[in-house]
């Protein structure tokens, strides 16, 4: 088989794909960001340094410990956001009140931007006449969000609608059966290695990692952004 045809085959099987939503569709915007943990610290009575907001934010996603069973678990997220507002120099009952208020921020549609490169790469997903999805780990009503961003989607799955967080096989099958795809049809997009690349692989899918804060810079394929989703499908 040349590499072309090869290509072919690939194409051919490939019926959908589904994307994560945090740091692979969007962003947070300026009220969950350093600048916005500092100002409610203040209205808390809390000194939290914006300039160590980062590096805080990446020693909380290493100490983050999923529920044992992969439920969802609201409190898993109060606990990362507290410990992110610790890092960067808060303390006290304080601390819990400003990770109530992001956590409760990030359930806002309103409150994420959405990247440049996303409906690009929607088009030319559709122009191949994929069906496409999101699966997300969020308390957040996806409804809202497709709607508030306009994207062309046919289903989504959260995990605090559906009980299980990925990298739990429940979650993805869930998405996959409300696309009437099954795995070995469908790709995934996202920007967790365990929780979207490694836990869609072990239900039968294709994986995409999308690297955009650079969390992954020794893994290889990864993409920087969704430009070249396309030929990362074998699309183009």
């Amino acid at each position: 088989m040349t590499a072309g045809n090869a290509a072919e085959a690939v194409v051919g099987r490939l019926r959908a794909v589904l994307f994560d939503v945090d740091f692979t569709l969007c962003r947070p915007g300026p009220e969950l960001g350093p600048e916005g943990y500092s100002r409610l610290g203040a209205q808390h009575g809390i000194l939290l340094d914006p300039a160590r907001y980062h590096e805080a934010r990446v020693a909380a996603l290493e100490d983050l410990e999923l529920h044992p069973d992969l439920d969802h678990d609201k409190e898993v997220w109060v606990r990362f956001t507290e410990d992110v507002v610790r890092g960067m120099g808060g303390d006290g009952p304080g601390a819990q009140a400003v990770a109530l208020e992001i956590v409760r921020r990030w359930e806002e549609a309103g409150n994420f931007e959405l990247y440049d490169d996303v409906a690009p790469a929607i088009a030319a997903l559709r122009g191949h006449r994929l069906a496409l999805g999101l699966v997300s780990n969020t308390s957040r009503d996806l409804d809202t969000f497709v709607r508030h961003f306009a994207l062309d989607v046919d289903a989504w799955v959260s995990s605090g609608s559906h009980g299980k967080v990925k990298p739990s096989p429940e979650i993805f099958h869930a998405a996959l059966d409300l696309l009437g795809v099954e795995p070995a049809a469908a790709a995934m997009v996202g920007d967790s290695l365990e929780d979207d690349v490694r836990g869609a692989e072990a239900v039968g899918m294709r994986a995409v990692l999308v690297d955009r804060t650079g969390r992954y810079p020794d893994v290889s394929p990864r993409l920087t952004d969704l430009v070249l989703l396309p030929s990362a499908l074998g699309l183009q």
